[in-house]
């Protein structure tokens, strides 16, 4: 399965990454970053380290600095001044591409064939709205668009009503919404079901490898911005789980928008004219189960 992801890393992210660098049925054509959870210097940055440590050569191309239309919203709180808790990583082994990560998304898709190549997006849909705009024939080539973000019936997490990744770019999560493109969106309904405890860390660490050490310790990261015996959930690793075993999820086809006002509601995911799938409901041991095999 040839996938492109789409991210802006952040501790779940560099996570997710690992996880679908490490699973034998996952073909990572090429990352591309979009400012998120922190700028996107930092954010390409963390992508080439990822890859560093994961020891591969996957082309990284940088996107989006900012939403389209509005200031963003700062996440260093909770993933650190470095986007990724403080957990240690490589150096970059190869340096980000000079081609824009809406090029190379639209040129990926117009050369490899129909409805082969899925996106798989970790952050805010700032790039992908920009490649709807202005590249719709080679959007329209993806396979599958698998996307965290939203919340449906959950309350927010940086609003009462909006999630994260759509609240930085409510415009841009529009855009993508009214596409028409096959497209699953995984929300905080779901995404909150999917945390560690401590005896899933001593799991981790008995793996042995260097990226099970790594998701460890991110997770560990997670483990200090909590006073429980939990830890936050773990949102985008849920992403390239759905694309590889989407039965572990329940599915449900919703009408939906996105409030774009300059309110307290800006980002919510509201019912609305543009139909997707929505994830709704999962397994988040076999999910967890999942992560730690291919680690």
């Amino acid at each position: 399965m040839r996938v492109l992801i789409d991210t802006d890393p952040g501790i779940d992210d560099a996570i997710a990454i690992l996880f679908a660098l490490a699973h034998p049925e996952l073909e990572v054509v090429g990352i591309t970053t979009v400012a998120g959870n922190i700028g996107i210097g930092t954010t390409t940055r963390n992508a080439l380290r990822i890859l560093a440590l994961a020891g591969k050569n996957v082309p990284v191309h940088a996107g989006a600095k900012g939403p389209l239309t509005r200031e963003g919203v700062d996440e260093t709180r909770i993933h650190g001044a470095d986007g990724l808790g403080g957990v240690a990583f490589p150096e970059p082994r190869i340096e980000p591409s000079g081609t824009d990560a809406v090029a190379f998304l639209s040129e990926t898709l117009m050369e490899r064939p129909e409805g082969t190549i899925d996106i798989l997006a970790l952050g805010p849909l700032t790039n992908i709205a920009e490649l709807v705009t202005r590249a719709p024939e080679a959007a329209r080539r993806m396979r599958r668009l698998i996307a965290m973000g939203g919340a449906v019936h959950e309350r927010g997490n940086v609003g009462p009503r909006s999630e994260f990744n759509i609240a930085h770019d409510p415009e841009a999560a529009e855009i993508v919404f009214a596409a028409s493109l096959p497209f699953t969106l995984i929300p905080l309904d779901v995404t909150r079901k999917v945390r560690a405890d401590h005896a899933y860390l001593a799991r981790l660490a008995d793996i042995g490898t260097p990226r099970a050490h790594a998701v460890r310790d991110l997770i560990a990261a997670y483990f200090d911005a909590t006073t429980g015996g939990e830890s936050r959930p773990l949102h985008d690793p849920c992403v390239p789980v759905l694309a590889l075993r989407p039965e572990l999820f329940r599915i449900e086809s919703m009408k939906l928008s996105v409030n774009c006002s300059a309110s307290e509601l800006a980002g919510a995911i509201e019912p609305g004219k543009h139909m997707l799938d929505v994830a709704m409901g999962v397994e988040a041991s076999e999910v967890l189960d999942l992560l730690s095999g291919a680690l």
